[in-house]
């Protein structure tokens, strides 16, 4: 049984959701999986957009989408991936995974739409090796007053139209809270002539698990 059905905004996403790829997030999508390799698990997998940029190095990558609509469009994606693609129901604060069983654990355009941020990022520490990688490209909370403001006044309404996306989230404080050490983050603006977006400010990088005595 799907655990997440939003099959309204599910049909708009499949439908509208790679229109920015070749502006530049297939090209960003590729920078953010580059290098992986052995056992991957991706959160939120949505319908398959980072799934061509996967290298052949991964022996296998546990694509994890609660939405059965998205998920049946991921399938279709899987098909002919460079690296072989095992698609799973499941949510982002229970993956179905073992302790210490992943090499890296992805997510892009997730951490916007949980519902508990921080149970997500401990379930990532579960699941993830010692000196195992996570890897996010998430849009987040504007450094800037003014657009930090319209964000908090868009999250009013924008979750109920857009699956549950909260605009205005500090995500790379709750990554640091959790427990999780940045190696490498880089802010943008996407698409980078955006002014008005709600969406626009993002991060992309790599995180690890921190030694207990670097846990703040």
């Amino acid at each position: 049984m799907a655990l997440i059905e939003n099959p309204l905004f599910a049909k708009f996403f499949a439908r509208y959701g790679a229109r920015n790829e070749a502006r530049g997030n297939a090209r960003l999508r590729a920078e953010l999986l580059a290098g992986l390799s052995g056992r991957v698990v991706e959160v939120g997998a949505g319908t398959g957009l980072n799934f061509p940029h996967y290298p052949p190095a991964v022996a296998e990558l546990v694509a994890v989408e609660p939405e059965p609509t998205l998920r049946a469009k991921a399938a279709e994606a899987a098909t002919g991936a460079p690296a072989p693609i095992r698609l799973v129901d499941g949510v982002a604060d229970g993956l179905p995974a073992e302790d210490g069983s992943a090499d890296a654990v992805v997510v892009s355009g997730v951490l916007c739409s949980v519902a508990d941020p921080a149970a997500a990022l401990a379930e990532f520490r579960r699941v993830l090796r010692p000196g195992g990688e996570l890897r996010f490209y998430e849009h987040v909370r504007a450094r800037g007053a003014v657009w930090a403001r319209f964000q908090d006044f868009s999250d009013l309404l924008w979750p109920r139209l857009m699956g549950g996306c909260h605009p205005n989230r500090d995500t790379l404080s709750a990554i640091r809270r959790a427990g999780f050490e940045i190696v490498r983050c880089r802010e943008l603006i996407f698409p980078p002539t955006a002014r008005i977006s709600v969406v626009a400010p993002r991060v992309h990088g790599v995180a690890v698990v921190s030694s207990p005595s670097s846990v703040r």
